[in-house]
């Protein structure tokens, strides 16, 4: 199969506003991929790689001044063939050895081929097809039930696996597919919620109230004294996070696997700042090894909140009632503190005491529910107090598969008190509906100040409403704060740039100030 096939798949279903259109296509291409083709292929269409790390970002690549190749030739085997030896280059001479092989790649590819490759291995794909989505296309192209396709990608964690198996043995390869204490399992994710009593109500009472921490996803593993840490994408960090090792390694069982979160405290037991938490995560194994446990000063504490399995036994389809007593009776004094089949009075009053407390929400989960990975269904809600904020409008982003031919996604700004320009804090394409979509490329080249073949930058005269969860410290943007989960309300024409809220506004909202 060569490369140029999948460079065309993805256009298409870049190009497509329907998502059976895109799953059609992507179908069409993995059905018409190799057995030894597909897990790159896969990776590939839903804008990852099969390799976890390849020592590659834009400065190389942009500095890569080589002709493009006339006529697609490449091979899907060739192409991975130089990204798995891109991630096994190290040591003296890595830098030069990569360059040598991004060029002799680039020299092969196409300009299509081109563009594609830098936007995957920079992140930057955003071709309209999430790895649900390419799921759902494996069980198209293999003819076989959705529903067997997601539990094995639970199970195996890996959706280039899932889909080799599912494209070279049908239903029966996976069903063969089973936990597997020490490889991680795709997480179960939360829905946003409406009020408390709006997600009391859909669960008939039968809830588990839950502290919703600002922390990292953890998913742990032991086998005897075996133990693994796993983040939310499934990277092992088990070397970075010694206390934690340490802490499960004590636990009174033979086996387990737990789900939760875990986060730096301060002295006085609040929660320090995410990003601290999620340095932690970044730091070298072998300087972790060395440091003595005196000498760290961000101390990860766990707080689990399931159990997958437990001394032999599967957990996964028992009803979280069961699982949450089973993780009690392992990790007892480390679980999230929760309130089962609260009253309403009980309900807000535990609500309040978790924001008190420093915490960003709860969350509201069905007692009966088994543990499904992804956001399937809504038996777990998160409720958290959103903010609003008056921004200006910097720029929009054109957009991309059902928003193509839009300008869409917005930079933020927040208004400099001292008159200078704008500070952005963000980006967001949430909230946008298609009338807001159609105004939005309609009216800002009227206020255009410069463009690229990316974006149309705006002089700052119009402001939109924002909500957003939080805000959070930020080494990305010039003003240290950036805007977490915002989305658009409406626009404001009754306000000027002059009447959009502060950058000293939006530095309230963070962590421990004010």
């Amino acid at each position: 199969m060569l490369f140029s096939e999948v460079v065309a798949t993805s256009d298409a279903v870049r190009s497509n506003a329907s998502r059976k259109a895109k799953i059609a296509a992507l179908a069409r291409s993995l059905a018409a991929a190799g057995a030894d083709e597909l897990p790159a292929v896969v990776a590939w269409l839903s804008g990852d790689t099969t390799q976890d790390r390849l020592g590659t970002g834009w400065r190389t690549l942009l500095g890569i001044d080589v002709p493009p190749a006339a006529t697609p030739g490449l091979a899907i085997g060739a192409v991975e063939a130089v990204l798995d030896e891109l991630a096994d280059t190290a040591g003296p001479g890595s830098v030069a050895r990569r360059r040598e092989l991004l060029e002799g790649l680039m020299a092969a590819a196409t300009t299509a081929e081109r563009d594609f490759l830098i936007r995957l291995l920079t992140g930057e794909l955003r071709q309209g097809a999430s790895a649900a989505l390419v799921g759902d296309a494996v069980a198209l192209a293999a003819g076989v039930p959705v529903e067997l396709v997601r539990r094995a990608l639970m199970l195996s964690g890996r959706l280039p696996v899932t889909a080799r198996a599912a494209l070279t043995g049908g239903a029966a390869a996976l069903a063969e597919f089973r936990l597997e204490v020490g490889r991680p399992l795709q997480p179960m994710l939360a829905t946003p919620g409406g009020t408390l009593d709006e997600a009391m109500a859909e669960f008939d009472g039968a809830v588990s109230l839950e502290q919703k921490l600002d922390g990292a996803r953890i998913q742990v593993h032991r086998a005897g004294e075996r133990v693994w840490v796993f983040t939310r994408t499934l990277r092992d960090i088990t070397a970075t996070v010694p206390e934690l090792v340490e802490l499960v390694a004590g636990l009174p069982c033979s086996s387990v696997v737990l789900d939760g979160e875990t986060l730096a405290l301060t002295d006085a037991g609040r929660p320090r700042p995410f990003q601290e938490t999620m340095s932690r995560f970044a730091l070298d194994p072998a300087l972790v090894a060395a440091q003595p446990k005196s000498a760290r000063d961000l101390l990860l504490h766990p707080f689990f909140f399931d159990c997958l399995h437990l001394d032999g036994t599967d957990l996964l389809d028992a009803p979280l009632a069961e699982r949450r007593a089973a993780l009690e009776t392992v990790a007892g004094p480390h679980c999230i503190p929760v309130l089962q089949r609260p009253g309403p009075t009980a309900a807000a009053d535990y609500v309040a005491a978790t924001l008190r407390a420093g915490h960003e929400g709860v969350m509201v989960k069905s007692l009966s529910a088994p543990y499904a990975a992804g956001r399937r269904g809504r038996a777990w809600l998160k409720l958290k107090p959103t903010h609003t904020l008056d921004l200006i409008v910097l720029g929009a982003e054109w957009g991309y598969g059902r928003r193509t031919g839009y300008l869409s996604n917005l930079h933020l700004g927040a208004r400099d008190p001292d008159g200078g320009p704008p500070i952005m804090v963000g980006k967001t394409f949430k909230g946008l509906t298609d009338a807001l979509l159609r105004w939005q490329t309609t009216e800002f080249p009227a206020h255009e100040r410069a463009r690229d073949a990316h974006a149309v930058y705006l002089r700052p005269e119009l402001v939109v409403e924002i909500a957003l969860d939080g805000v959070q410290v930020s080494t990305r943007y010039p003003g240290g704060a950036a805007l977490r989960f915002a989305r658009v309300i409406r626009y404001r024409p009754d306000k000027t740039a002059a009447d959009a809220d502060t950058i000293d506004a939006v530095r309230a909202l963070l962590p421990g100030v004010g």
